[in-house]
């Protein structure tokens, strides 16, 4: 047993937990095909989605400022957890070493929605690709958070790579690859 774990055994607070799963879809226009994507997302993950709007006007792409452009929705709990195996599963339980970052956070992308199980394909909807973002944190992150009487977390108790990894590979069965 290494140090680490056994001053997690001693300390509760130390404990690393699920706090959401992000889930986006990009569609990079408004209209018929973004209301699909709403539903889609709606219909895998169980939760209303909302719109992202683009942060900047790009005329080569016909895009304004403000205009939706995506979909988005956040998971925490049981939801959070249910739609990761999922997502997991349709990876493979795979996830490149370059995905996570410092602070305990963990990025990947499905091509195709299809390949998640219980998914199914209509003609109607088309194919979509998503992003999810997966963050990790601990007991106490609320601090952070909070209106009144606000304060920062401190390093030593920020989730690190390892411990996204970690985490993971402990909880849900992830190979982290290199790459």
């Amino acid at each position: 047993m290494t140090e680490k774990s056994v001053l997690v055994k001693q300390n509760p607070m130390k404990k690393v937990k699920l706090a959401k799963v992000t889930v986006n879809i990009g569609v990079g226009e408004s209209g018929d095909r973004l209301q699909k994507a709403y539903q889609l997302l709606e219909e895998l993950t169980g939760a209303k989605p909302v719109y992202t709007k683009a942060r900047k006007t790009i005329r080569e792409f016909g895009i304004r400022k403000g205009q939706p452009i995506g979909v988005k929705v956040t998971l925490r709990g049981k939801k959070a957890e249910e739609f990761l195996k999922k997502a997991l599963e349709a990876v493979g339980y795979r996830i490149k070493e370059s995905s996570f970052d410092n602070n305990g956070n963990v990025s990947f992308g499905i091509a195709e929605h299809v390949i998640l199980p219980g998914a199914r394909y209509d003609p109607d909807v088309g194919i979509f690709g998503m992003d999810i973002a997966i963050t990790l944190e601990r007991p106490g992150y609320r601090v952070a958070r909070r209106r009144r009487k606000r304060a920062k977390i401190p390093k030593r108790h920020r989730v690190t790579k390892e411990e996204a990894m970690e985490f993971l590979k402990q909880n849900f069965n992830v190979q982290v690859v290199k790459g």
